[in-house]
């Protein structure tokens, strides 16, 4: 084994960055290029194997910062059927068919590319293509399975993943040559990429005339898929939905790319997998589309999903073929559940149906517990306190800007801030009002959404707080990055909102001995409390904002006052008040 000291590089350094990274001298380093024939400035940047060259001769064993991310899975990192399935023999794992989603913009051919695979599966002498009963299906190429989901978009990927499912091994994003990278195309990328999925580029439409690869690969490599043509890690294929050109290619890349990932699975292990999406027929009940993750699901096997138990009284696959048994990674429809369960949720096969009753209502229990509780929103003033406890490792943001000029260099100063120890990573950016399937990938995954000169739509408002997503808005480049910083650092200032509390009228105005000036009111509209400030307005205008002094009911001291009813209040170090004024209370919380 060698006894030189390990070093992390990344694809490409600069020369100074790689002596210093190795404590040498930049002279040295250039020294060691020329003697291998390679001519460098100081500043000029070389490859990884290059450097990691100069490097061995300078007793350093270089490592890519790529190599060094593909650490050992951790149980936090195990497929979710590993964590409900107790007691796996890992001997007897064995390889399933890869699961695959195609994402894209919405006119760009995903539809044709996903009709043209199932077309080119169809077994010869049977008439028509193959209609698709449920929202996946599976192709054999080379003897090998492939199954893929058809999710409606990246906001279902991401909404089944918010909820802890991760079923796709792999996602193809349809481009189309003649468009280009839409923002839609962007929004994909993101969801992707945050799902940590390998990502393959079908380039679609290579059959119109004014089709521009060449362009379309510059705009990927823009958008962090860079091209492997361009030394990059993305397979970019041409192909042409509409024709037929390029299948073949698509499937091979499939396979290529998922034999090299640990992708296994017990056959004859007890069933679990996910829900993909479930709805109600007037007829045949509660139909579930499932994906079997593990071990095999049988008819009539009792199982329960999320707070939902059932029997599997009928089972049918992507044909409508009615089938006995479904194995890792096959997509079934089922019958028999007692009520609709939601899209996401795991479930597993049971001894009997009077367990899955009894864990069902368990978890029915433990989900309104969680839902009394419900956890506060990630915020930037947590995230020190996160890393501090060893909780988290990097700051996620989703950045939203009015306009390119401003976005940029937001995202070139963010990315410089942070350390080898806390990073921040930006999962998705770009223009325009923050919509709600921002909120759903911040909720996938556990990230602050940035506005500046950005606001978020009605339904994205709703949907942070339902998901419990904070956003944070600007509109000084300098602020924004200046919190982020001391967020990092541990130092970020508490947060403080005004909250309307109460709002009267004053009525009458009375002298009362040692109290001075007290004004009689008739509360109008909430609760006013003792403890909190006020404005009083005098015909539209602020005229005095300071606290209440006192609050007397029926000449008793009270801490606060409702809706309806009339009482006196006195204002500290303010006796001016008047008939017809209006008392706006209100209090400071921190937010």
């Amino acid at each position: 084994m060698s006894d030189n000291k390990i070093i992390e590089l990344p694809d490409f350094i600069t020369v100074r960055d790689l002596a210093e990274t190795m404590g040498a001298s930049s002279i040295d380093v250039i020294k060691k290029l020329m003697a291998n024939g390679v001519m460098a400035s100081i500043n000029q940047e070389i490859d990884f194997d290059t450097a990691a060259i100069v490097a061995e001769e300078l007793g350093f064993e270089a490592k890519s910062e790529a190599e060094a991310e593909a650490e050992p899975v951790d149980s936090a990192d195990l497929p979710e059927w590993r964590k409900i399935i107790e007691n796996v023999d890992e001997s007897k794992l064995k390889r399933r068919p890869p699961v695959v989603t195609i994402l894209g913009h919405v006119d760009h051919g995903k539809t044709s590319l996903l009709d043209r695979i199932r077309s080119t599966n169809v077994a010869d002498g049977e008439a028509g293509g193959i209609t698709q009963h449920i929202g996946a299906y599976q192709v054999t190429h080379d003897d090998k399975l492939i199954t893929f989901l058809d999710t409606p978009g990246h906001e279902a990927f991401t909404a089944m993943r918010a909820r802890g499912a991760q079923v796709t091994d792999l996602a193809i994003l349809v481009v189309a040559a003649d468009d280009g990278v839409m923002p839609q195309t962007k929004e994909a990328i993101a969801h992707a990429k945050a799902a940590q999925v390998p990502i393959v580029v079908a380039l679609n439409k290579m059959d119109k005339q004014n089709a521009n690869p060449e362009l379309v690969k510059t705009q990927l490599a823009d958008s962090g898929l860079v091209p492997e043509e361009y030394e990059g890690d993305t397979m970019v294929i041409p192909i042409s939905a509409l024709k037929g050109d390029g299948i073949e290619d698509i499937l091979e890349a499939i396979l290529l790319i998922t034999d090299e990932l640990p992708i296994e699975a017990d056959p004859n292990g007890p069933a679990a997998g996910t829900i993909v999406e479930a709805q109600r027929n007037k007829s045949r009940g509660v139909l579930a589309t499932i994906l079997v993750q593990n071990g095999s699901l049988k008819q009539g096997d009792a199982l329960v999903a999320g707070s939902i138990s059932g029997r599997v009284r009928a089972m049918f696959d992507y044909k409508g073929n009615k089938i006995k048994s479904a194995g890792p990674s096959t997509p079934v429809e089922i019958m028999g559940l007692s009520d609709v369960p939601t899209s996401g949720d795991m479930f597993e096969s049971v001894k009997n149906e009077r367990t899955a009753r009894k864990m069902a209502s368990e978890r029915e229990i433990e989900a309104k517990q969680a839902a009394k509780s419900k956890r506060s929103a990630r915020t930037l003033d947590q995230i020190f306190s996160q890393f501090s406890k060893g909780e988290t490792q990097e700051l996620n943001l989703i950045v939203k800007a009015d306009v390119q000029g401003s976005l940029e260099p937001i995202i070139s100063s963010l990315e410089k801030l942070g350390n080898d120890e806390l990073k921040v990573r930006i999962i998705h950016s770009g223009t325009g009002n923050i919509g709600e399937n921002d909120i759903l990938l911040a909720s996938a995954s556990d990230a602050i959404v940035i506005g500046f000169n950005s606001e978020p739509d009605s339904s994205a408002k709703n949907k942070a707080a339902t998901e419990k997503v904070q956003i944070r808005f600007y509109n000084i480049i300098y602020r924004l990055i200046e919190d982020i910083e001391l967020a990092l650092h541990g130092m970020l200032e508490p947060e403080y909102v005004e909250r309307a509390t109460g709002e009267a009228e004053v009525r009458a105005m009375f002298r009362i001995s040692k109290v001075g000036n007290v004004a009689g009111c008739m509360v109008l509209d909430g609760v006013i409390g003792r403890n909190d400030q006020a404005r009083i307005i005098r015909d539209g205008d602020v005229i005095h904002e300071g606290p209440i002094g006192s609050i007397k009911h029926l000449q008793e001291d009270v801490a606060e006052i409702r809706k309806g009813f009339e009482c006196g209040i006195s204002m500290e170090k303010f006796n001016k008040l008047k008939e017809g004024d209006i008392i706006s209370a209100y209090v400071i919380e921190e937010k």
